[in-house]
């Protein structure tokens, strides 16, 4: 049976009620970070996808406990460390004294579970690997930062779920049992087939996102740029200097942050997403939310873009902004409604469940399989010029 890109053997009949139990039951521990609420109010990727997971793991009938902020909401149980997520918090808080926290929590309560599954990148592992209880971790964010690998060659044993195959290629040798796309539910947003009135910009106003190229992008092509974005605080010079004398209020808006009652109109009215990165994204959220709505996306071929977007159906691939903005002058070729069924069949949330379920299931009876590449290296570990997908075999 395929699932998402990984390949799982069926399980054999069960030998007792005991494992019949197991195998369509399991008490599941899901970790998400302290910075946002579980789903975020309104920035943040990780804490919207584990949201999004916890819920359709319920709905497939599991027993699912959330460590997060207790400003969270889930159709789990909820396990509050910290009162309010730390970013949005009226009162600064020491991110560090709310992790350890929820380190503790989690190891008050691991012998609950059957499998804990952590999106909160290293700091788990020390603990985890003593409590004993089968464990994998998502990684969310950007793994090519030095000192990394010296963490995996600690960690050899523990097991880790990439979000895109270009994901993995700085840490070759840590345990990658698959790649997990994220997904997201299909009814959260509504398709509009609508040819869209503008170009829209969704995420942080950091360079390596590049709001500069979209804003040059957007004028060279003739259309209005409506940016939807959150300006970090480490940013608020790159926004003045940069951005702020770019943004006249008229074909170039900033309307800030949006929740995902507001995204739906902002993503459905547009024309096309531009998703010019200029960094090794390790997928790209608002792709698929944008394919939500039906709407294509316009993304530079780097990280995961390839992955994600169907060239020439979903939205189209380009290596410069000339080709971007060529781009938009052929989006009257694609068809809307090709673009939400391409999203329906590659990126719900039901289908990154399913995917999880699996390996849970395989770490428990201990017959989860190391992901190796077949194509070497699989192209630059910055993630330029990566092939589109790298072939993968469980071996």
């Amino acid at each position: 049976m395929r699932i998402g890109q990984c390949e799982f053997r069926r399980f054999p009949r069960p030998s007792s009620f005991s494992s019949f139990i197991l195998l369509v039951f399991m008490r599941i521990a899901q970790i998400a970070p302290l910075a946002e609420s579980v789903p975020p109010k309104l920035y943040g990727g990780t804490e919207r996808v584990v949201a999004w997971l916890v819920d359709e793991l319920v709905e497939l009938g599991h027993a699912v406990t959330l460590f997060a902020s207790g400003d969270s909401r889930t159709r789990g149980r909820l396990h509050p460390v910290w009162p309010h997520a730390l970013r949005l918090g009226r009162q600064r808080t020491d991110p560090m004294a709310a992790t350890a926290l929820l380190l503790e929590a989690i190891s008050k309560r691991a012998k609950d579970f059957d499998v804990i599954h952590a999106h909160i990148d290293w700091l788990h592992l020390p603990l985890l690997r003593r409590l004993g209880v089968p464990h994998l971790t998502t990684m969310h964010g950007r793994i090519d930062l030095p000192g990394l690998p010296d963490v995996i060659r600690e960690f050899p044993e523990a097991s880790f779920v990439s979000i895109s195959d270009n994901q993995r290629l700085p840490l070759p040798d840590a345990n990658w049992c698959c790649t997990v796309q994220h997904g997201l539910p299909t009814n959260l947003f509504r398709p509009s087939y609508g040819k869209g009135s503008y170009l829209a910009f969704l995420g942080r106003l950091t360079a390596e996102k590049g709001p500069e190229k979209a804003i040059r992008i957007a004028r060279a092509a003739r259309m209005p740029l409506r940016i939807a974005a959150k300006i970090p605080r480490a940013e608020t010079a790159y926004f003045k200097k940069h951005l702020e004398p770019l943004i006249d209020g008229e074909d170039v808006r900033l309307i800030g942050e949006v929740n995902d009652a507001t995204k739906q109109g902002f993503l459905a009215q547009a024309a096309a997403l531009l998703f010019p990165i200029d960094w090794p994204e390790p997928f790209g959220l608002v792709m698929i939310e944008a394919m939500a709505c039906g709407t294509p996306v316009i993304g530079y071929r780097s990280g995961s873009v390839p992955e994600v977007i169907d060239d020439g159906v979903t939205g189209f691939i380009v290596e410069s902004e000339e080709e971007a903005v060529d781009a938009v002058n052929k989006l009257a070729r694609l068809d809307r409604r090709k673009v939400r069924e391409r999203f329906e069949e590659r990126f719900s949330a039901h289908r990154m469940a399913r995917a999880y379920e699996s390996h849970y299931r395989q770490l428990i009876d201990g017959s989860i399989e190391r992901l190796t590449p077949t194509l070497g290296a699989l192209g630059d570990p910055q993630g330029h010029g990566c092939p589109i997908s790298a072939t993968l075999r469980c071996e």
